[in-house]
């Protein structure tokens, strides 16, 4: 009787074959559909995930609109309000110290610059009807700015005539 593998050669030649047989088989096994079904399953919730960005984006876009509205609206109120009026920046540049105004103290001054009134060339540009209505909404009798001379006392600071101001109106 004769064996089928007598020599190192063939022996390795089997060894190759089995090896190989092996790895087949791995390779083919449904094992594979494991790592698939798991791909499929982050590529699943990857989606989910920037859908839910976007919406979050989207949302947060819509606001960031409705502030810069609601941030536009008080400067455009103020501006109707008074001719000559316009955004001033981030710090306050361009106001005035219109408690020198005499009438003006620092919550009146506070309330004026709410209204959008910062500087003395508004409250100089002012018509008699402004006045009006700017007493109504600090709660003033009629006639008061008219009287305490508001336009006035702005247009001499403005100017720069703190000597003339303070001489008619101390």
């Amino acid at each position: 009787m004769e064996l089928p593998y007598e020599t190192l050669t063939q022996f390795a030649g089997l060894g190759l074959t089995l090896l190989g047989g092996w790895f087949l088989g791995l390779a083919t096994a449904p094992g594979g559909g494991k790592w698939r079904d798991r791909y499929h399953e982050e590529e699943a919730e990857h989606a989910r995930y920037r859908d839910e960005a976007n919406e979050q984006i989207r949302v947060k876009n819509k606001r960031i609109r409705e502030l810069e509205a609601l941030a536009k609206a008080p400067a455009i109120a103020g501006a109707a309000a008074v001719p000559g009026a316009s955004w001033r920046g981030w710090f306050g540049w361009g106001r005035d110290n219109l408690a020198r105004i005499r009438g003006i103290d620092e919550a009146r001054e506070k309330r004026l610059n709410e209204l959008g009134i910062k500087t003395y060339r508004e409250i100089e540009k002012m018509t008699a009807e402004d006045e009006s209505a700017l007493e109504q909404r600090l709660h003033l009798p009629h006639g008061t700015i008219g009287s305490e001379g508001w336009r006035e006392q702005a247009a001499l600071l403005g100017a720069g005539n703190e000597d003339e101001h303070s001489r008619r109106f101390s």
